[in-house]
């Protein structure tokens, strides 16, 4: 019998064969025991022919001997016959020639021959030789064997009735069964027979005779052992294992009645009798409840006789073990008799997989106890880590199996002890589990954990994933644990224990993601801003990065309205965007960086300190040329009309924050240039995408943006102290920046503004340009360069052909020719312009005069007295004021002495003409000098004397 069938024995279904006990088996091949049978029938029938002789003649003394022989002999051969009926054709029509011989019957009818027997019973009762000690045992062995082959061949044909007589008449207890009542109206006296009998007969007969009735005990056992369902139908089996019962008890009976003569047979039939009524009184318990103390006392009796064998582990002890197992569960034993009946099954099982599995189904019908269970699984993993090597297979499923268990026991703490301590069998032992298996219990503990998540037992469920990092694991710890301490570090965040979550951080692996984001989330929960957002970084590098997780992080961030640790996330997020490529992500990105732009100027307003702001100003830098970079993809792509809004917003921010770091920024011209660069670069943008709806605001606001950066980078320029390449480049871009600003003020002028103010702003702008672009190129000393740039200013700009000489003036490397270019066009652009600062002009014109005169050329002395006569013109429209606001004095004074001079030399090199102008001026400037009339008279002296001097050496 197999462990399981030992392990249901009592509820077992069995099939019986009562409806057709005598049934024959079809063979192919032939029938082999037909010899046999037809020896055994020959032999009975020869007996019989014997014995009817003698039975007619039973008053004769010397004939009874025989007869009791020749009965006992017949007796024994219808026992074979009955064996060898079952297994031949042939027996059926054998049985038929018998029955006509009066011996066997196939139904419920006394027959002739039954008569007879009992007739001569009572005779033998009755004659004289009754009492003769000499024939007791022959007597009582024949008939005790003619009973009980009666009561066998009666059961098993189905003839209840007969084979209960029979019993009876064996054992000697009254009866009032319906055989009875036949024969007494056959005329047949029936009397108790008395132990005497029973006593006279051999042991071997008697375990015969026992073995038959256990048989035919257990034949009804089997019969109501079927296990119906039906109410009704299992009261009926209840009653015909109630019938077992009496039938089991005689042969228990009988064989009790033998231990002084016990034999290796009979303790063996003893222990099958005391089995079989074990299992008789469980299944009969329903009607008679104390049966089922009985059947756990006979079980105990037996079990006792067994633990102390040699052979302790034999399957058929271990089937008594699961009866009494099974008998303790229906009557509900206390959890400590239950753990001992365990333990005795356990501790006397040879482990393979049809006995784990049996073990593993039993307790599943025990789930309730807890305890129990949870005891008996550690038991199973001691006796396996104790056991031989090849135990160790079924480790896996017994564990397994206990963490199974304890994740649905309602008391949490007794389950975690439960699993920790089944764990640590495992590695007191040394005993590592495979990879699979410990996944296998990963899986259930983080469901369990799962699932106390969800119910928000956080504490409980941060235990259940920490038993996931056991050392029982460690097969798969490198992946497993990780996630258990990741797990239950959440759950301590939820539950506000940051301490403990810390602490179990701290065991997660560095530089994951997840690790940074647990980081994270017990930064943001505690307030701690600057731990946050450098969680928030290293998560966004780390090489698991998980958008998704950066997105919980920062809906995490904006919830907590901690605007440092949102900038850091939307930063971080915007980098993961990027990094998916334009097509895809243009427009999320804009929004992105549209958002990222607006907190930047939130936490500016909001700093502390002007350090403070001054780095959030990078930061906003920085963010807007993403944005920019952002734009001009979207731009070139097929995104563009779905960021119009975004584009025109930002555009208009970075610009009025250009302008409000104006006023409130203290030397941050680099930073104010960046930004007008980037509305710039902004505004044309969003200029190409609304292109029907664009004003002519947007136009200028793109002009503007333009000249304020290259305004702002000249006074980076100004206030440098970098030398070298450095400051090149930088010219460099401002020169194109300068570019940038003449072909846009260009391209508005000519397309967008038709207003006449506008105009007149762009060409100020323009011309402001054009001055700082003549800087720039004398700070690189490329003249040519900037001779180009004077002659492009031409004469409508006073103020720059002013700040232009001023700057070259100053500048001591400048060449003269460049310096004379300049001035001259300044002049040219006061007298064109009817603009006229007398002072300046006073002075450029001394300068330009000092210029052509020190090179004396006729060209440029020619030039010079244009000058010089041009202001005579202008101190002629001032003679009515003689102030020296007018023209000043010294400037008059130069003029006087200057003409006068040069006079004199043209007229000692014989330019007559040259020095007849040079003196004509000189008089006319006496009119506008302090002692004028003295200085003219002076003058013309000195001229004609001069003059008669050189004239006749002139001709």
């Amino acid at each position: 019998m197999s462990r399981r069938v030992a392990s249901f024995a009592l509820n077992r279904q069995y099939r019986t064969r009562r409806d057709a006990p005598m049934s024959t088996h079809k063979r192919k091949n032939g029938d082999p025991a037909k010899p046999q049978l037809k020896d055994t029938f020959d032999a009975i029938v020869g007996i019989i022919a014997r014995v009817k002789p003698k039975l007619a003649d039973l008053g004769r003394k010397d004939g009874r001997r025989s007869l009791l022989d020749d009965l006992q002999h017949l007796v024994a051969l219808g026992e074979t016959l009955t064996e060898q009926r079952q297994r031949s054709k042939l027996a059926i029509e054998l049985a038929d020639t018998l029955d006509r011989e009066a011996l066997f019957v196939k139904d419920q009818k006394a027959t002739k021959i039954e008569v007879s027997l009992q007739r001569f019973e009572e005779q033998l009762r009755n004659t004289e030789d009754a009492n003769n000690s000499a024939y007791d045992q022959a007597m009582a062995r024949a008939t005790v064997l003619y009973y009980s082959s009666r009561m066998l061949t009666a059961w098993r044909d189905g003839n209840d009735a007969i084979a209960q007589f029979m019993l009876e008449k064996i054992t000697g207890t009254a009866c009032q069964t319906t055989l009875f009542w036949k024969l007494y109206l056959y005329g047949i006296s029936y009397s108790e027979s008395d132990e005497k009998r029973l006593s006279l007969i051999t042991v071997p007969d008697r375990e015969l005779l026992a073995a038959r009735m256990l048989e035919i005990g257990k034949s009804i056992l089997k019969a109501s052992s079927r296990g119906s369902g039906d109410g009704a139908a299992a009261l009926a089996d209840s009653r015909r294992a109630q019938d077992a019962v009496r039938w089991i008890q005689k042969a228990f009976t009988l064989v009790e009645k033998m231990e002084d003569t016990e034999t290796p047979g009979m303790a063996e039939l003893k222990r099958g009798i005391l089995r079989s009524l074990a299992r008789a009184y469980y299944l009969s318990s329903s009607i008679e409840a104390e049966n089922l103390a009985r059947a756990e006392t006979t079980l105990q009796e037996l079990i006792a006789s067994i633990d102390n064998a040699a052979d302790n582990t034999n399957p058929e002890h271990n089937q008594l073990r699961w009866m009494r197992l099974s008998v303790l569960k229906k009557r509900k034993a206390p959890d400590p008799v239950m753990e001992g009946a365990f333990a005795s099954i356990i501790d006397h099982t040879i482990f393979t997989e049809s006995e784990v599995t049996d073990i593993l189904q039993e307790l599943r019908t025990l789930s309730q106890e807890q305890k129990v269970v949870s005891n008996v699984l550690r038991r199973c993993i001691i006796r396996l880590l104790d056991g031989p090597a090849e135990n160790a297979m079924f480790i896996d499923r017994i564990l397994l199996s206990l963490i199974s268990h304890c994740a649905k026991d309602q008391d949490h703490s007794r389950a975690i002890m439960d699993i920790e301590a089944g764990c640590s069998l495992l590695t007191e032992s040394e005993f590592e589990l495979e990879k699979t298996p410990a996944m296998a219990c990963l899986v259930v503990l983080w469901k369990v954990g799962d699932r106390c998540y969800e119910m928000k037992k956080w504490a409980q469920a941060a235990e259940w994933f920490l038993a996931g990092t056991h050392k029982a694991f460690a097969s798969i710890a490198q992946m497993s644990c990780p996630k258990c301490f990741r797990k239950a570090a959440l759950c301590y965040i939820e539950q506000g224990e940051y301490a403990r979550a810390s602490q179990v951080i701290h065991h997660c692996p560095k530089g994951q993601s997840s690790t940074f984001y647990l980081l994270f989330l017990s930064a943001v929960h505690q307030g701690l801003e600057e731990d946050a957002v450098s969680a928030i970084q290293d998560m966004a590098v780390a090489p698991d990065f998980d958008r998704k997780m950066l997105l919980l992080a920062t809906q995490l961030a904006h919830e907590s309205d901690i605007k440092s640790v949102l900038l850091a996330s939307l930063e971080a997020l915007l980098k993961t965007v990027q990094s998916h490529g334009p097509t895809d992500s243009d427009i999320e990105a804009v929004l992105l960086a549209r958002c990222i732009i607006r907190l930047v100027i939130r936490l500016m307003k909001d700093a502390p300190t002007e350090k403070d702001r001054m780095l959030l100003v990078s930061n906003l830098i920085r963010h807007c040329k993403t944005a920019s970079t952002l734009v001009q993809s979207a731009v070139a792509g097929k995104n563009a009309p779905f960021i119009a809004k975004d584009v025109s917003w930002l555009w208009r921010i970075v610009y009025n924050t250009a302008v409000q770091g104006c006023s409130d920024w203290q030397h941050a011209e680099s930073q104010i240039a960046d930004l007008f660069e980037i509305a710039f670069e902004l505004v044309h943008a969003y200029s190409r995408i609304a292109v029907a709806n664009t004003e002519v605001d947007v136009f200028i606001h793109m002009a503007f943006s333009a000249f304020s950066c290259v305004s702002a980078r000249m006074f980076v320029l100004r206030h440098s102290l970098q030398s070298g390449d450095d400051k090149i480049d930088q010219q460099a871009v401002v020169l194109r920046n300068m570019q940038r600003v003449k072909e846009t003020i260009s391209y508005v002028k000519e397309h967008r503004s038709s207003d006449l103010s506008d105009r007149e702003t762009f060409d100020d702008l323009l011309h402001a340009v054009q001055v700082f672009e003549a800087e720039v190129y004398c700070q690189r000393q490329e003249w040519d360069k900037l001779i180009g740039a004077i002659n492009e200013i031409g004469g409508a700009s006073l103020s720059s052909y002013e700040a232009i000489a001023d700057m070259l003036w100053s500048e001591n490397t400048c060449p003269v020719n460049v310096l004379y270019i300049a001035l001259e066009a300044l002049l040219h652009a006061c007298l064109d312009r009817g603009t006229l600062s007398v002072e300046k002009f006073s002075r450029w014109l001394r300068a330009i005069c000092t210029i052509l005169l020190s090179r004396n050329t006729p060209t440029d002395r020619a030039k010079a007295i244009s000058y010089v006569e041009q202001a005579l013109v202008v101190l002629e429209d001032q003679s009515s004021d003689e102030s020296e606001g007018v023209y000043p004095i010294d400037e008059r004074q130069w003029l006087l002495s200057t003409s006068y001079n040069t006079g004199i030399e043209c007229l000692a090199a014989s330019y007559l003409d040259e020095a007849k102008r040079w003196f004509e001026a000189a008089t006319i400037i006496c009119r506008s000098v302090p002692d004028g009339a003295r200085h003219s008279e002076r003058i013309s002296d000195t001229y004609r004397r001069l003059l008669d001097q050189y004239v006749p050496l002139a001709t």
